[in-house]
């Protein structure tokens, strides 16, 4: 394969395939898991999405390999996407709790078996998962560098770090690296609070790494929000009152500007300067639709529209 990937910095919306495979029990897939993940698929083409995110653990490996054989089903569709996986979290079950695992020889054991199960030969983005904190970060660091050399993957970023976890890893490692996702959303907001609440005493119960992002800006690291639809608490299953407020107002915002309320809440991550990307991991066709002006359009906020909606999802004022 000679393609070189979509762009991902080029791409503001990302699709999420965890909802893919199936169940969350280990065991086969079937046929209709593959047409419900091809589905899903062609509903983020589309919407103009072209950069699919992965887990080795997602669905234990059915979501990678129902997303193989749709692509074995689509020729030519490998050259139009890009294809980020991610790996480091192993799944407990009943002899063992789950686990951490960024051993230099687990990594590489992982991207192969992901590089079977996409049905691929080469991995575009592989993000490591989460932090382990017993990982050698040389080991890491040679890992990365010999899968990148043997072509397997070609670039790397990390998932749920913070500045100096990041840091840490590049200074022992040549090439850079280019994305950090983590939860991020109008619901799940301590990554845009922990900028506003210093020297408030509600800061200690922030516990959003402190710089994080400013380092992401300033290293052309991307970040990529993971549920950015906050589980539908805006867009269908309000529960509070101040979500009950904010699905009030993102749906009036998205009747003045002629979209829809899931493509309003993925602007407000968009809007910010840091360029966010969500990643949205709804598996029905038709939210994934609703996203397409995310993809699509640049962000439609005003500062004072961002700020509302904003202080109406805190349910109280800013400091």
């Amino acid at each position: 394969m000679t393609n070189e990937g979509v762009g991902m910095d080029d791409d503001r919306v990302l699709y999420g395939c965890m909802g893919l495979g199936g169940s969350w029990e280990p065991g086969p897939y079937g046929p209709g898991d593959i047409d419900a993940a091809e589905a899903a698929v062609e509903a983020a083409l589309d919407s103009g999405i072209t950069a699919f995110d992965h887990a080795d653990i997602y669905r234990h490996g059915k979501s990678e390999a129902v997303f193989g054989e749709v692509l074995a089903r689509t020729p030519g569709l490998r050259d139009r996407i890009t294809l980020q996986t991610k790996c480091g979290i192993r799944l407990g079950d009943e002899d063992r709790p789950g686990l951490y695992d960024l051993r230099g020889e687990t990594i590489t054991r992982r991207v192969e078996e992901s590089l079977t199960r996409l049905r691929t030969d080469v991995i575009d983005v592989l993000l490591l998962h989460r932090p382990d904190p017993l990982a050698d970060v040389d080991s890491v660091a040679a890992a990365l560098t010999s899968l990148h050399r043997q072509g397997l993957v070609r670039r790397f970023g990390v998932s749920n770090m913070g500045a100096a976890q990041i840091a840490h890893l590049q200074a022992r490692l040549e090439l850079p690296l280019v994305a950090n996702q983590l939860e991020m959303s109008l619901h799940h907001r301590d990554w845009v609070e922990a900028g506003v609440l210093l020297n408030t005493p509600a800061a200690t119960a922030d516990g959003f790494p402190f710089g994080t992002l400013e380092h992401c800006r300033d290293h052309g690291i991307r970040l990529q929000a993971w549920g950015a639809l906050a589980q539908g608490r805006f867009t269908g299953r309000q529960q509070t009152p101040a979500e009950r407020a904010t699905a009030e107002l993102l749906a009036e915002l998205a009747r003045r500007k002629g979209t829809t309320p899931e493509t309003v809440l993925l602007w407000w991550l968009i809007r910010h300067p840091s360029r966010i990307a969500p990643v949205i991991g709804t598996a029905r066709p038709d939210r994934i639709r609703a996203c397409r002006d995310a993809a699509v359009r640049e962000p439609d906020l005003t500062h004072e529209e961002w700020y509302e909606l904003w202080v109406t999802a805190r349910g109280v004022p800013l400091p």
